[in-house]
């Protein structure tokens, strides 16, 4: 498990010693910070081939822990975490692994950014402390939180985090729309996420960007503020980490792209990993809505083991990218658009909470998802807010069917993280024969009763849901011929791609 440290004051994470100079190059040292003062002191010794960059060059620490990189007047150098090491983290458990150099700071926008950082330190030090890491370990993954205001805040703290706390996970990640452009509320958001206990790392989003700059490149000033540097890599055990941004802003909108010097920084960073470990890429966008996203292809392609995962779009799918989609490798490559925390931007009708049900457009529940990953595998489970953990389908079926007409209805099984490799299978009772359910890319009858309801209010006590869209995850089958009058049980099972069976029930009545 992870070792909790809190840094004693908050601001930049470095001790920064030494004079002021204008150069060039940056230098510094990764130490073993043995007191945890945060402070590169006489007796600490440095550490050898640690990772470093400046968000384009990679470089590996000497044998006494230095390093030096090329220094432009608006970027980040930040320590890549190796396995087996932590960084410290803030009061709001951020970790603290960079330091960002801007001398003239950021410009004048509504939300504000870094201060004039000045000329470059004589050296920029690195704490690190030695951190026990299992080859199998929990990670929690948030998609868009997205909180408007207070009030969300406070849904997002009732709804998941609350049963987070304790977690067994060693650290989280939310990829991105940490708000909904209000960037006034990211500190109490990071106090509220702090509770969970674990450290928590964060991608940008469309919805955390400056929307007053001018261009992508002054986008991310209030982000790098509070977080740091707008893509970065750690490690964890066997696994290594690489958030991307690929949010572009051109002054009056966004699209999906990543960008020359941010696939110069993976390119630089790719032969400092070994092939047979996995590398888990993590972003806002859906990497098939990434226009550059081929560049990246030809990069990552030839390795055996890599993974992505995104936000974005308020609803959940598993997509295998193939040659269609423009990838070479020899086994496709598995992108996961993350179930959202906000859900369907919470809307929906209040529950006896007050928070809204918030049901996704594709007919799942709004929730996480929890990724155990051991050696170069990982297994993805969807974790719906505030229900149990096997709480992973809902099937939906008529109230009541004539045994002459019971052929003509169908059962619809939605299976919130089921993807083309799920197999799904129902049986009538406990002795009749299992039937197969297609998956089928419909919209989820569940969610269109919802939609009709919400049309036959007068007024709503919430946000109205999003139009319906047609599901990743939903499959279906005929009712059998000649059921036999009375109360029946529809007994629905789901086999995932890991092999792991979930069972759900319906109760039906034949007349």
């Amino acid at each position: 498990m992870i070792k909790r440290w809190v840094l004693p004051t908050l601001g930049l994470l470095l001790a920064v010693h030494g004079t002021l100079h204008a150069a060039d190059q940056a230098t510094g040292k990764v130490f073993q910070d043995a007191n945890r003062n945060g402070k590169l002191d006489a007796d600490e010794d440095g550490i050898q081939g640690v990772l470093v960059s400046n968000q384009r060059e990679v470089t590996k620490t000497d044998s006494d822990g230095n390093w030096a990189l090329p220094a432009r007047d608006d970027c980040n150098f930040f320590v890549v975490k190796p396995s087996g090491w932590m960084t410290p983290v803030n009061d709001k458990q951020l970790p603290q692994f960079y330091y960002t150099h801007k001398p003239d700071g950021s410009p004048d926008l509504k939300y504000k950014g870094v201060k004039p950082t000045g000329p470059l330190p004589e050296s920029i030090n690195f704490p690190l402390y030695r951190n026990r890491e299992s080859g199998e370990f929990e990670a929690i993954f948030f998609a868009d939180p997205q909180a408007r205001d207070q009030k969300e805040l406070d849904y997002i703290a009732h709804d998941v985090v609350e049963e987070l706390i304790g977690t067994d996970a060693e650290f989280g990640v939310t990829l991105g729309d940490i708000m909904f452009d209000d960037l006034s509320l990211f500190s109490n958001h990071n106090k509220l996420i702090a509770l969970i206990g674990v450290p928590w790392y964060n991608v940008i989003g469309n919805h955390d960007i400056n929307y007053d700059s001018e261009g992508d490149p002054k986008s991310d000033e209030t982000f790098e503020r509070v977080y740091g540097p707008n893509y970065y890599a750690y490690s964890y055990g066997p696994v290594n980490f690489v958030v991307l941004d690929n949010v572009r802003w051109d002054g009056s909108n966004y699209h999906g792209g990543l960008g020359d010097r941010q696939l110069a920084f993976v390119e630089n960073l790719l032969p400092h990993i070994p092939e047979d470990e996995l590398i888990m890429f993590m972003m806002h966008i859906p990497l098939p809505e990434t226009e550059d996203r081929k560049a990246l292809f030809r990069l990552i392609e030839d390795r055996p083991y890599t993974m992505s995962i995104s936000g974005h779009r308020h609803w959940q799918a598993h997509f295998f990218l193939d040659k269609d989609d423009g990838w070479r490798g020899d086994r496709p490559h598995h992108h996961v658009v993350n179930v959202t925390v906000s859900g369907s931007w919470w809307s929906g009708e209040p529950d006896a909470m007050g928070i809204p049900h918030t049901r996704m457009a594709d007919g799942a529940p709004n929730g996480y998802s929890i990724i155990t990953f051991d050696g170069h595998k990982a297994t993805v489970d969807f974790k719906a807010a505030r229900r149990p953990k096997d709480y992973q389908m809902h099937i939906h079926a008529p109230e009541v069917v004539s045994t002459e007409t019971s052929a003509n209805h169908q059962v619809y099984a939605n299976v919130f993280g089921g993807s083309k490799r799920t197999e799904v299978n129902m049986r009538i009772g406990n002795s009749g024969e299992w039937i197969e359910l297609k998956k089928v890319r419909e919209p989820d009858p569940y969610f269109l009763e919802l939609k009709q309801r919400e049309a036959k209010q007068p007024e709503l006590a919430g946000r109205k849901l999003p139009s319906p869209m047609r599901s990743h995850h939903l499959w279906k089958a005929d009712l059998p011929s000649g059921l036999e009058p009375g109360i029946h049980r529809i007994w629905v099972r789901s086999e995932d791609m890991y092999g792991r069976v979930f069972n759900a029930n319906r109760v039906i009545r034949v007349k």
